[in-house]
């Protein structure tokens, strides 16, 4: 489970194939996310045949977390590190996020034509257009494909395909503007007490 949640740092997108790039899209694609400062709301992740769940949170720059509604686990980024927080263990995995497609859509200026981000393919619906990207020499990590809603433009979902072809889909719900989230609301919140059986435990 811990590599299905961790893959959606590589986040990416399946819809109909054409292996053409349309420049307007990027463009609106582009305009679209750096227009974004904030956003909540909820997520169905689909993976090896289990469905997950839970509230989706993001904050410009660099900060995103992922709470899971039916497991003891966060995916939390604080702008440098990408974490992923197994409470029943009390562990915590940490990933850089300049080393994972995830901060693409976090950076402070989000850049699909002339930066380190590679949009190889765009595909378009009759509501929907998706963006199919990696990172230039990491393509062998997996490769990302965000969809959008045409009118008004707006994330829909994504779909990760991690270096083995496993593949995870993400499906968004009810996202709205939202900026004022809590001071410590991206951090890891971890709360030491003492154990009556002897040395100290954690509890949130």
């Amino acid at each position: 489970m811990k590599k299905l949640i961790i893959a959606l740092c590589l986040f990416a997108v399946a819809t109909t194939a054409n292996a053409a790039v349309d420049a307007s899209l990027v463009n609106s694609a582009e305009k679209y996310l750096n227009s974004i400062t904030g956003l909540t709301g909820g997520f169905v992740q689909t993976a090896n045949g289990k469905t997950e769940k839970g509230v989706f949170s993001m904050l410009r720059p660099g900060r995103v977390r992922l709470d899971y509604d039916n497991m003891p686990v966060q995916l939390i980024s604080d702008g440098k590190d990408l974490y992923f927080f197994d409470k029943s263990l009390d562990q915590i995995t940490t990933v850089p996020l300049t080393s994972t497609p995830a901060g693409i859509l976090i950076r402070k200026n989000i850049d699909l034509t002339n930066a380190d981000i590679n949009v190889y393919e765009t595909e378009t619906g009759k509501n929907t257009f998706a963006l199919k990207m990696n990172l230039r020499g990491q393509e062998g990590l997996g490769n990302m494909t965000v969809v959008f809603d045409k009118k008004p433009v707006k994330l829909n979902s994504w779909t990760v395909v991690d270096a083995t072809g496993a593949k995870t889909d993400v499906v968004f719900s009810d996202l709205k503007t939202k900026t004022n989230f809590g001071k410590n609301y991206f951090q890891i919140q971890r709360h030491k007490t003492v154990n009556t059986s002897g040395g100290d435990s954690f509890y949130d």
